[in-house]
């Protein structure tokens, strides 16, 4: 086909122009001449040069079959193919025209798309996936390209490629990759037999590029970026706001463990639904508006000149959307994590008392173990190696294992396994061992808070050895470093499901973390109570925003209250303490951003208050000139933010400069020493955190006093308390359910620990410990701090309101 000489294809479609060039094909603006002079497009698919005659003709076959497969497709999400011929040995596919743009040319021409044109351009791709996938098709090259925006619809196209999951032969095996790398998972670019997954991580990669204005993974060259695609986890999204876990949950790099659908149909809907009251605020942007498109049909996308080379160690932006991950640099700094979590000066890398040992993954983890009266003396240092990709498939290929069976409950003792009996067995018993895990930070800049986790449950497991709680059963730890890298969960789980003495896990400290930790634990039966995720979905489900609750992982379970209750518990105090009646509210638009601004607004509102203003910032704003005349002209006696304090630092200051002299509080984003340091107006601003200083109880001090006596060389850390008693949870369940059984471990004291930790109640050193329905901690207690003299100093503590 030229363009000089325009030819009759089929004897029917006559060629116009050329429209678009892509890697696998041309495509030409056409008229059937049999109908009545409709307008078509044609595709030309082009054939990788140097194929000898018998792939081309494998690759023909192929073509050709899968096309007409695609014929019986018939969805407005998908374009509609009018035929498929063969024109001088090559296939070509004529379809109808789209009077419309790419996406890959609105990300082009305008940047970054907003996150709820993103979330609608998502939920009606997945729409017309799932029913191509009812046809057993999958398309295999989903990419910003192949996604068509008109005034009204939002087509996928160039199934011209798709393969059939049925399809006894494959394309692959002539060593040619079909596909787009930038966009590939990782078993396409092995080169595995094509599923459902694949899409459904391209959709995640396409997505991604939408809200952040380049891909996920954006290396040069491909070797680079299978390595980086094997290996790495994508670059933390820092502009995806609510849109943030459903990329997380779309790029997971096993497709087992990836999210299905149906689930991430759910989760755009409560995106969607979440961000109907509130237009999305990017600069730049005006919300939900396309511009007048302009035809533009499989054009190679160009380069990002904004993109920037993935760190090394890269870290992931919220507990839903902005979770830390390690790095060299001080937290928050330059090069460093932006943290979600109260930090610390760091301490210096410390010594403790551990047995190193192998992991499945071939890395190293610290077991320190706690036997009755005694204290041990051996030291070693701690040593963390790079996540390779061998461990990454290792470690997930074991967490699949584990999936299939929930693995029983054995003892060894000299070399033999035994049954073994907990109490009451006579004289020829020997004592127990049950292994507690602990996944935390224990490097990289939030290694300080790691150890005071690790450190805590130590202290619990040493309490319960020393005063035998459970008699006949010694308890140990077994510590993994997780970097809070997201990327390392799925191996920590592995190495946890197969020690075969674990009946527990204590943390993750990070919702990221746990977003890859918490599902093969479950699936594998083993519980696991974290000291430190605060992001709701993980025990209400993603459909909780917009009142749909699940409880997704049945053996997950928190201390620790949650998001949900901020923004209410902070409504009334500026209402009920302050008797302050008219509020801006403000929020940056990420997960944890929204949901403390709609749970406050909810309950100011309830309580009379007046909402006089509210407005979305992109987090990577730090001009606020406008924003601060417009609060002042509003007449509000005080400004919510909700969102982290690398925004809110530069606000709240600009805000007293234009002489907004009102309360400003936000929620535990901003409870950060390096937003002191970064505002040197901050005396008199507010925040909430989650849960109660450990010294103003008579328990936690108590705790405190045996943590310093105990000589660890790290602080125990604003989650330390709450370690111990997630620790003393388990250790709670293990006596519960060897008194059940006649004071023997029973053979599936694994499994019986689920139902022994959820009817668990006792008093902890946080409080009441006890959990709901969904595993969320019934102890929802929060505290509100005020900056004084350079320091946060706690305020008052209550119950979250009910």
């Amino acid at each position: 086909m030229t363009e000089q000489k325009p030819e009759l294809i089929a004897g029917r479609y006559q060629l116009v122009e050329r429209i678009g060039q892509g890697g696998m094909g041309r495509v030409w603006r056409g008229i059937d001449q049999q109908l009545f002079g409709r307008e078509v497009a044609v595709k030309e698919i082009l054939f990788p040069p140097g194929m000898d005659d018998g792939d081309r003709a494998a690759l023909l076959r192929r073509f050709t079959g899968e096309a007409r497969a695609a014929v019986t497709i018939s969805h407005p999400g998908i374009i509609t193919i009018h035929d498929v011929v063969e024109h001088h040995g090559a296939p070509v596919i004529v379809m109808e025209l789209i009077r419309g743009q790419s996406l890959a040319a609105a990300i082009r021409g305008r940047g970054r798309l907003p996150v709820r044109r993103v979330a609608e351009i998502g939920a009606a791709v997945l729409d017309a996936l799932a029913e191509a996938h009812r046809a057993r098709i999958v398309h295999r090259d989903i990419k910003p390209d192949n996604v068509l925006l008109t005034k009204d619809r939002v087509v996928l196209t160039d199934f011209g490629i798709a393969h059939l999951t049925d399809a006894t032969t494959r394309l692959s095996h002539t060593g040619i990759v079909i596909g787009t790398p930038q966009y590939m998972p990782p078993e396409q670019l092995e080169g595995k037999r094509p599923t459902p997954a694949n899409d459904l991580w391209a959709l995640g990669a396409t997505l991604y590029h939408a809200v952040e204005g380049c891909p996920p993974f954006d290396v040069e060259g491909l070797h680079a970026l299978a390595v980086a695609v094997f290996t790495r986890p994508h670059r933390p999204p820092v502009h995806a706001g609510p849109l943030a876990p459903v990329l997380d949950a779309l790029l997971t790099k096993d497709p087992a463990q990836r999210i299905g659908a149906a689930e991430a149909a759910e989760m755009l809907a409560s995106v969607l639904a979440s961000s109907a009251t509130g237009a999305d605020a990017s600069p730049g942007h005006e919300p939900d508006r396309e511009p007048e498109p302009e035809p533009d049909v499989d054009e190679a996308p160009a380069p990002d000149p904004r993109a920037t080379p993935a760190p090394d160690v890269p870290t992931e932006r919220t507990r839903t959307l902005l979770d830390p991950g390690s790095g060299s640099g001080a937290p928050g700094g330059p090069g460093g994590p932006i943290l979600d979590r109260p930090t610390g000066p760091p301490a210096p890398p410390a010594e403790e008392p551990v047995t190193r040992e192998e992991t499945p993954t071939g890395e190293h983890a610290e077991r320190t173990t706690t036997p009755k009266r005694t204290k041990s003396t051996q030291r070693a240092k701690w040593a963390t190696q790079s996540l390779t990709r061998r461990s990454v498939i290792l470690g997930t290929a074991l967490a699949t294992i584990a999936t299939g069976s929930v693995l029983t409950w054995t003892l060894t003792q000299d070399g033999e396994k035994s049954r073994g009996r907990a109490a009451g067995s006579g004289s020829e018993s020997s004592p127990v061992t049950v292994v507690i895990g602990v996944d935390a930070p224990l490097s990289g800049g939030l290694s300080p808070m790691g150890a005071g986790i690790k450190n805590s449950a130590d202290l619990a497991a040493r309490t319960a050895n020393e005063t035998e709680h459970v008699p006949g059963v010694t308890f140990e730890i077994k510590a993994l470093d997780d970097g809070a890298d997201p990327a390392k969960g799925a191996a920590n789980a592995a190495g946890f499901v197969s020690d075969e003495h674990l009946l527990g896990v204590v943390g993750p400290l990070n919702s990221g973390v746990a977003r890859t930790l918490v599902a093969p634990l479950a699936q594998a039966g083993v519980v696991n109570v974290s000291p430190g995720n605060t992001d709701p979905v993980l025990t209400l489900g993603p459909g909780w925003a917009a009142g749909t609750k699940s409880r997704p992982h049945p053996t997950y379970f928190r201390t620790i209250a949650t998001d949900v209750d901020q923004g209410p518990f902070a409504a009334r105090y500026l209402h009920g303490r302050l008797k302050k009646t008219k509020l801006y509210v403000v929020d940056d638009a990420s997960a944890h951003g929204t949901t403390l601004t709609a749970g406050f607004t909810a309950e100011f509102t309830k309580l009379g208050g007046t909402v006089v203003g509210t407005e979305q910032v992109d987090p990577a704003e730090r001009a606020f000139t406008g924003l601060a005349e417009r609060a002042r002209s509003s007449g509000a006696d005080a400004v919510y933010f909700g969102g982290y304090y690398d925004t809110a630092a530069p606000l709240s200051q600009q805000l007293k400069q234009a002489g907004v002299t009102v309360p400003f509080m936000g929620g535990d984003g901003i409870f950060d020493q390096q937003y002191l340091t970064a505002n040197p107006k901050a005396e008199g601003d507010l925040a909430t955190n989650i849960g109660l200083p450990a010294q103003d109880s008579a328990a936690g001090q108590d705790y405190l006093d045996r943590y310093q006596k105990a000589g660890y060389p790290e602080a125990a850390g604003w989650y330390g308390p709450y370690a111990y008693d997630a620790t003393w949870a388990l250790i709670e369940a293990v006596k519960a359910v060897v008194t059940a059984n006649d004071g023997t471990l029973p053979s599936d004291a694994r499994a019986a620990m689920q139902q022994a930790v959820a009817q668990l109640t006792f008093d902890g050193v946080t409080g009441r410990v006890a959990f709901d329905a969904h595993g969320d901690t019934t102890n929802r207690t929060l505290t509100v701090y005020g900056v004084k003299g350079d320091t946060w100093t706690s305020t008052t503590s209550g119950p979250a309101p009910h």
